[in-house]
């Protein structure tokens, strides 16, 4: 009896402890934080990396705590694809997106943000994402489930490193190049003559060491962060692609919150993007010397040359069939 009695006591004293941490020092129940899960591919040291951190830090202190980030690097909570279909299904997760990647998912408009050698400086894009256009795209997304909760993410501009030299579009032919996995990426590579190759990028490494590709396009951060150069060793400059990416949410989870608490996630993310940005402009210069001090041979190319070899890729069927009618020239509306 005396052992029963014993043991009642000790499971209530937990019960009592347990309950008793989930009060303030004035008797009040504590509130649980609101914790969302921010997963991307890119590695520690990277200007996405430290830009998390930071937003992660904003957030958790304009909060007073009551709302956390954490930040999951290197692909470890799975890649972009399920991280969208994790946001779809309700989940705290915010992630990278851009335009090809909403493109797939039920706004193929988004798609032209991506398209080769269509924007020359980061100034047109940001004309085009304060436009009534891309206002009307934000809107034709949230139908399908995802919301931007920060569109000033400049990931970089997009070039190209190889495991041979190329130095004009003909060397590309039938190299197998790293892409991502959206139609206007493999798209984009295919009218230059390449082989393009989607992979998550925490498998590039290892395929680059065992031939299973030629090489991978990615801003030159990121090309240095994941350590790239260690395994190919030639550099084309051909600047492809600014990418303008963005951080969505599912919007699902994100009408949970209250409007204090909406306004707030996209004021810091804004935030960290601008942070960002500055991290990722000085990276690239910083990247690019370390590069040529790790042995890669850097090859400029011949601009005009490669914007005349992609003009197919407005011409594509694959893609026309799923724009609106004169999109390529409602764009340079915009953006002139």
């Amino acid at each position: 009896m005396k052992k029963i009695f014993s043991m009642v006591i000790v499971v209530l004293s937990v019960l009592l402890i347990g309950c008793s941490g989930d009060k303030k020092e004035d008797g009040t129940k504590a509130e649980k934080p609101i914790v969302i899960q921010f997963g991307h591919d890119n590695n520690p040291g990277d200007p996405v990396q430290e830009a998390a951190l930071y937003w992660a830090k904003i957030l958790s202190e304009r909060s007073n705590g009551k709302m956390k980030l954490e930040v999951f690097p290197s692909g470890q909570l799975g890649s972009k694809s399920d991280l969208i279909d994790q946001m779809l299904a309700g989940d705290a997760i915010v992630a990278i997106g851009n335009g090809p990647f909403y493109a797939d998912r039920g706004v193929p408009d988004l798609g032209i943000m991506q398209a080769p050698y269509l924007f020359e400086n980061w100034e047109q894009l940001d004309k085009l994402t304060a436009s009534d256009w891309w206002k009307e795209k934000e809107n034709e997304l949230e139908k399908n489930g995802l919301r931007i909760v920060g569109k000033n993410w400049r990931y970089g501009v997009r070039h190209t490193i190889t495991t041979k030299p190329v130095k004009n579009v003909a060397d590309l032919k039938g190299m197998k190049i790293r892409t991502q996995s959206s139609t206007v990426h493999v798209k984009g590579f295919e009218v230059l003559g390449a082989t393009p190759t989607p992979m998550a990028l925490s498998e590039v490494y290892t395929s680059l060491q065992q031939g299973t590709i030629d090489g991978l396009e990615n801003p030159l951060s990121v090309i240095y962060s994941g350590k790239y150069q260690e395994v190919a060793k030639y550099l084309m400059l051909d600047g492809h692609i600014r990418d303008l990416s963005s951080i969505c949410i599912g919007n699902e989870f994100f009408n949970t919150l209250t409007k204090e608490e909406q306004d707030l996630l996209i004021s810091t993310c804004t935030e960290a993007g601008e942070y960002q940005n500055k991290l990722a402009a000085k990276a690239d210069e910083e990247c690019l010397e370390k590069l040529k001090k790790e042995g890669v041979t850097v090859a400029e190319v011949n601009f005009d040359e490669f914007r005349k070899a992609a003009e197919p890729f407005y011409q594509d069927k694959t893609l026309l069939n799923k724009w609106s009618n004169g999109l390529v020239e409602k764009i340079n509306s915009i953006i002139e």
